[in-house]
Parts: C-alpha cells; structure tokens; sequence
C-alpha cells in the first residue's frame, strides 16, 4: 500500500471505531491499547496505568510479529501473553514508523 492508501484507510478505520464506541476518533495509542485488550482475550475491564503500557506493548509485539520481528514465548500464571524479540526491529525514521504501525494496524483489523 502507498502512504496515501494507507492513511486512507487508517481515516476509515478510526471513523468505524469511533462510530462503534460512540466517542471521538482513536489515534494510535487507543488502538494499540484496543489491540492490547483483544489480544489478552479478558474482555473489557479497569486496568492499571503499568497494565494499560503492558497491554500496548502486547499489542506492538502481536503486530511486529507479522514481520517476524517477535514471537510469542508463551503465556503466564495471570493469563498475559509473553513476546520475545527475534530478529532487531530497523531503524525507521518517524514518518515511517508511524506509516508501519497504521499498515499493520489497518491489517489487524481487517483479519478480525
């Protein structure tokens, strides 16, 4: 995909979300904390600021290991996915880091 269709779909993406939770339009943290929260498969709850930084980490490992950059290690006592990095992830300046992880974001929610 080009930026352009990226950011594209990322817009429609956001305008979906925003429609199904009734609220304002999610940047990527939300998202990431979205991902975070399906991934951990516990439903919707209250989370502790340290959880809520644990589950978009969990959410940045679930999309990176698409690009094969982590694996999934295994699960804990509590239920929390454990990732392991496997390969370094490049050195991607901001634009495009920022344009991987709306890629990678738009297609976790389209395999959904």
């Amino acid at each position: 995909m080009t930026p352009a269709e990226i950011n594209l779909k990322f817009s429609q993406l956001q305008e979906m979300l925003a429609e199904d939770f009734g609220s304002e339009q999610p940047d990527i943290k939300v998202m990431l904390f979205l991902i975070g929260v399906q991934e951990l498969g516990k439903g919707p709850k209250k989370f502790s600021k340290r959880q809520k930084e644990e589950l978009m980490h969990i959410a940045n490992c679930r999309l990176f290991s698409e690009l094969g950059f982590y694996e999934l290690e295994g699960i804990d006592q509590d239920g929390w996915p454990h990732w392991k990095l496997v390969k370094p992830i490049p050195n991607y300046t901001l634009l495009e880091q920022e344009m991987l992880i709306k890629s990678l974001i738009v297609t976790y929610f389209d395999n959904l």
